[in-house]
């Protein structure tokens, strides 16, 4: 039994430390106004941040989703057509679903990693790794 104690406690020293802490994970709700024919969601960068995902990579999977042509400008994105801050928190929501939460544990501490030409989910917290459906 003390040789388990022992491994136990081995295996605790290699998780990351940020793992145990109780902090909350809070997705930034969407802030937008419409332009003319233009949404600007005006906190772009803050929510990439927050997902700790390149702004690329959210993005590519918010254009494709609304189906329209969008770019990064500084701290906040400009998409074509005319949308709600509704709609763009249910899909921030889906994308962290999909590509933020681990699908084992439910935490947030996720990093893609890819290999050849496929991507994977990689959870530091539990260390479970899972694929994912290319954007």
């Amino acid at each position: 039994m003390e040789n388990y104690e022992r491994l136990l406690d081995r295996a605790r020293e290699q998780v990351p430390p940020e793992v145990f802490e109780s902090k909350r994970f809070e997705i930034p709700k969407s802030v937008i106004f419409v332009e003319g024919n233009r949404t600007i969601l005006r906190n772009y960068r803050d929510i990439a941040l927050a997902l700790n995902r390149d702004p690329q990579h959210l993005m590519k999977f918010l254009t494709r989703e609304l189906a329209t042509a969008g770019v990064i400008e500084a701290q906040r994105a400009v998409f074509q057509g005319k949308f709600t801050s509704r709609t763009f928190d249910e899909l921030i929501l889906r994308y962290t679903k999909n590509y933020v939460l681990c699908s084992e544990c439910g935490k947030p501490d996720t990093r893609i990693e890819k290999q050849d030409r496929f991507q994977f989910l990689v959870c530091e917290a539990c260390g479970a790794r899972a694929s994912l459906k290319p954007l």
